[in-house]
């Protein structure tokens, strides 16, 4: 079996965890004691923490942009294998990111089974494949300018399915188990679409994907308000993915993509409904100010994020390992250095996730039972405002990380050198 291949010295990640350590040490110690007095023991929330992994998009490695532009910065990846060496480093500085979901066409090899060979390598697996019928390859037949599944031509349907049907085995050489859909099909103008038509037609052509689905994978359908389709898209609401999702079958899940959503959405209820539903698949972690804004993860909400990480927790104790969503990160790194970026938001996701682990949820049970609204409120508050950044950090130094990522992947010097040998 091939090593693992470091692309940072395992000295340097070493020499800067013993720097912290002592200081980490000090920091555990007083938010021990802290705890114990709420009876939470750190070694059973560390336990859960350890547990929690992202996965990273193969394009999240890539400077990201505006419809008007890109601003990329020295040293990005020119194809995928260099995006899996990228996304390796993250991996190794946080120990939280061991599978990269891939985007077909964009990241399509003619050789799979070496490109699994070479994650491996690299100590990375693959999560879902997604797909792309929001635009026009090189060669294509026939345009997906009115859509793709749900088209009112059965021959550009037949083609848009017959590409799932491509992604679903460039995945199974790959190791994947999933497939994520997400189409841009819709209108931009009263009367240019029958709404109940091209619903229905986009739930045939799901059908016919899924039928060609392994039984070992799960097929994710993520729902969007607008873009492009800003009067009427086809998947614009969780209500809309879950008749389509029931429509289809038990092994189509539906994806919620954090930052797509409009102001004021409780997205947390969301995730209970589909939670009671059954239906809940997995996450695109994101934020946004207005939305569909793709940035960075709590950069905005982060208060938001922990409440939706509460209703996951809770959801986790009552029905055990069979509840298992899938989570990854889904930005646009438009100014930052994406690894930098990638490194940020793992992190912030451990704060908030061990935050959610330390809700006392007898007591919240017994509050909200009373309709004390006052106390129930503050079961949140207690968990969101304890500084748990000692524990985040105290997962990643015992599962072999870096208790300061950020500045490990600084002092290596590792975007300079890729800049120059790319």
């Amino acid at each position: 079996m091939d090593e693992q291949a470091y692309l940072i010295p395992e000295e340097l990640v070493q020499k800067s965890n013993r720097r912290f350590k002592a200081q980490l040490g000090k920091e555990l110690k007083s938010l021990e004691f802290s705890l114990k007095k709420r009876d939470i023991q750190i070694e059973d929330v560390l336990q859960k923490l350890c547990a929690f992994k992202v996965a990273i998009p193969s394009w999240g490695l890539m400077s990201g942009g505006t419809r008007f532009g890109k601003f990329p910065i020295p040293g990005l990846p020119r194809d995928i294998f260099e995006k899996l060496e990228d996304a390796s480093v993250v991996h190794q500085l946080t120990r939280a990111n061991p599978r990269v979901s891939l985007h077909y066409p964009w990241d399509k090899v003619a050789d799979p089974i070496a490109l699994r060979k070479y994650a491996k390598k690299m100590g990375l697996g693959f999560d879902a494949m997604n797909s792309n019928t929001f635009e026009d390859q090189p060669g294509q037949k026939y345009s997906y300018k009115f859509g793709g599944l749900s088209h009112t031509e059965k021959t550009v349907r037949e083609q848009a399915i017959a590409h799932h049907l491509e992604v679903i085995e460039f995945g199974k050489k790959l190791g994947s188990k999933a497939i994520s859909i997400w189409i841009g099909d819709g209108a931009n103008f009263p009367g240019q679409t029958n709404f109940r038509k091209s619903f229905e037609r986009y739930i045939a052509s799901l059908k016919k994907i899924y039928l060609a689905l392994p039984q070992d994978w799960t097929m994710f359908i993520e729902y969007k308000p607008f873009e492009p389709a800003f009067y009427y898209t086809v998947l614009a609401d969780w209500g809309s993915a879950l008749v389509a999702s029931n429509a289809v079958g038990e092994r189509c899940k539906i994806l919620v993509d954090l930052g797509h959503h409009l102001p004021g959405t409780n997205i947390e209820a969301i995730v209970a409904r589909l939670i009671q539903a059954k239906k809940l698949g997995g996450f695109h972690l994101n934020d946004s100010q207005y939305a569909d804004d793709d940035l960075t993860s709590a950069s905005i909400a982060p208060y938001r994020l922990f409440r939706i990480f509460h209703e996951l927790v809770s959801a986790s104790k009552e029905l055990g390992k069979k509840f298992q969503p899938a989570y990854l990160i889904d930005q646009s790194h438009n100014l930052k250095d994406p690894i930098e970026e990638l490194l940020q938001t793992t992190m912030e996701l451990q704060i908030l996730w061990s935050k959610a682990l330390l809700i006392d949820q007898s007591a919240l049970n017994f509050y909200q039972s009373k309709n004390d609204v006052l106390m129930a409120e503050n079961e949140l508050k207690k968990a969101f405002h304890t500084d748990t950044r000692a524990i985040a950090a105290l997962a990643r130094f015992e599962m072999g990380g870096a208790i300061e990522p950020i500045e490990v992947y600084r002092q290596s010097n590792y975007r300079e050198v890729r800049a120059k040998e790319r």
